[in-house]
């Protein structure tokens, strides 16, 4: 097993660990004749090596075929075969994936499963395997500067009759300046997702430490909700369901009755990826000015079918829209054909009615290694005023 150098923690770290412990239990035998337990090493199921390459491993000794591939972003989903040794292991090596994060789905005997030697998060609707490929750019990496807090918060919902959770990151020093009060962002998650994307997957509390102790940023706080407010009573409700009503109504009360918030909606922004970008723009639209700083990372403005407003008659009073919007954000990646395509001509359309916003764009497919970018850029140019 290879150590783990400290630069590189923030890519072991998930759910389930802060370092990547790959022990495993075996019973030994000592000098003296006495056996008992003892934890060795295990193999790791993505060892990243220098070049950049992986060696995927998955141990499965009585398995007659196990195969990994990827699934929502540049990991093709067409399974690799794996070849078996004496011990039992399955082991490929691939060198073709770019750096950055990836999701890994593993078929033994052509079920997905979660491989228990791995990084897992909570993507595509299920516990998945992730790995990373180190980048050159670590704005991300955790790294020897003050660290803020992250929050597990419960709150009641009228809008679904349950209590939900919700996770909070506060800045470094918000527990010992009790006099300080904060802009807030509310930051979403895409779909198959939770509220723990952005921790796990996102890095979020490693980008905000790393800006804010640079100097790049504003101190604030971040709030990551679950997307989901379904109707358990109806089988065609969407997942999303009343999301609005329950983050109005329910979570921002309740932030800013146990956080030191700063008052006014001019210190409160929204931001999403992919759905999460969409609920934003829902979000946002309907209660225009509530929200001025809006972010859309991966998302396009075709108007869906659960949509019941018609957000677009607000761009038909461009001044109007300018004057309550001071940040209209849109960041995707270059090879998202789909965002492409469908995202130029909304943007054509804003620039044509004398909507003003900003963009931004970066190498990368559908995947968190471009949110991570996207939040990066939104977060240095919000509650700069």
């Amino acid at each position: 097993m290879k150590p783990i150098d400290n630069e590189y923690t923030s890519l072991h770290s998930d759910g389930l660990f802060y370092d990547a412990v790959n022990l495993t239990m075996r019973l030994f035998k000592g000098e003296n004749g006495v056996e008992g337990p003892r934890h060795i090493f295990e193999r790791d199921a993505a060892e990243v090596h220098d070049d950049g390459s992986i060696t995927f491993c998955f141990f499965a000794p009585e398995a007659r075929e196990v195969s990994v591939g990827g699934f929502g972003g540049s990991f093709s989903s067409i399974p690799v075969p794996m070849t078996k040794d004496e011990a039992g292991y399955w082991t490929v090596r691939i060198d073709t994936l770019p750096a950055g994060f990836h999701y890994v789905n593993f078929f033994v005997d052509g079920v997905a499963v979660t491989n228990p030697l791995g990084r897992v998060a909570y993507g595509g609707h299920k516990t998945a395997n992730i790995v990373e490929i180190p980048e050159k750019d670590d704005f991300y990496m955790l790294k020897d500067v003050p660290h803020g807090t992250v929050h597990m918060e419960h709150f009641s919902s009228s809008v679904t009759g349950k209590i939900r959770n919700c996770w909070v990151y506060t800045p470094y020093g918000y527990e010992s300046h009790p006099e300080k009060k904060y802009p807030v962002l509310y930051l979403q998650h895409g779909g198959g997702e939770t509220e723990t994307g952005w921790i796990w997957q996102g890095k979020v509390n490693y980008i905000m430490d790393n800006l804010i102790a640079a100097g790049k940023c504003r101190e604030m706080i971040i709030v990551m909700n679950c997307l989901y407010c379904v109707d358990w009573r109806r089988q065609d409700a969407f997942i999303t369901g009343d999301f609005d009503s329950m983050l109005v109504k329910d979570c921002i009360p309740f932030i800013e009755g146990r956080y030191r918030v700063l008052a006014g909606a001019e210190n409160r922004a929204m931001a999403g990826l992919s759905m999460g970008s969409y609920q934003t723009l829902m979000t946002t639209m309907r209660h225009l000015g509530d929200f001025p700083y809006i972010g859309i990372f991966s998302g396009a403005m075709l108007r869906r079918w659960y949509c019941d407003f018609d957000y677009y008659r607000n761009f038909d009073d461009p001044e109007a829209f300018n004057s309550r919007v001071k940040l209209f954000f849109f960041g995707w990646g270059e090879q998202e054909d789909r965002i492409n395509r469908d995202l130029v001509p909304d943007l054509r359309m804003l620039e044509s009615k004398g909507i003003r916003f900003s963009t931004y764009t970066c190498p990368g497919y559908h995947e968190w290694t471009v949110w991570r970018k996207c939040l990066r850029e939104f977060v240095q140019k919000i509650f700069t005023d």
